[in-house]
């Protein structure tokens, strides 16, 4: 079963370059917001998890664009969960515009680690009920 989360961030200027358009490296920024925001919808933060030990480095990031992100731009971003994590979990990201155009996908991998041991785990049993109940209440 795959988790899809929708959430929105309108483009600030901060986040332009010259060319009016989104600085690329604030996709990164984009994916994260998806990533935490996905997680409140099912009911748990990024903060109870560091709280609890667990921290999850980036393994890996993959981007492409399509069409400029500008000034003002009211997007939403996509976020897909593809499966139940195990000793990793994936991120993958659509971000659309206002119009619905497709502006940029991306994917991105992060490890449980636990904060302590500093050592990689399998995800927290509490963290694989999260998704087992939000399916339910999915239907």
């Amino acid at each position: 079963m795959k988790f899809v989360f929708k959430t929105q961030v309108r483009v600030r200027y901060v986040e332009v370059d010259q060319s009016g358009f989104v600085y690329n490296g604030n996709y990164a920024t984009y994916y994260e917001v998806g990533r935490t925001e996905a997680l409140r919808q099912m009911g748990h933060t990024y903060k109870e998890m560091e709280d609890s030990g667990i921290v999850m480095p980036l393994i890996n990031q993959y981007s492409r664009f399509y069409k400029p992100a500008i000034y003002d731009d009211l997007l939403t971003i996509v976020t897909t969960i593809p499966e139940v994590p195990k000793v990793k979990i994936r991120f993958e990201y659509e971000v659309f515009n206002e119009k619905g155009e497709k502006l940029n996908e991306g994917s991105n991998e992060l490890a449980f680690l636990n904060k302590e041991r500093q050592r990689t785990q399998r995800a927290p049993e509490w963290f694989v009920n999260l998704f087992v109940e939000y399916a339910k209440k999915q239907g």
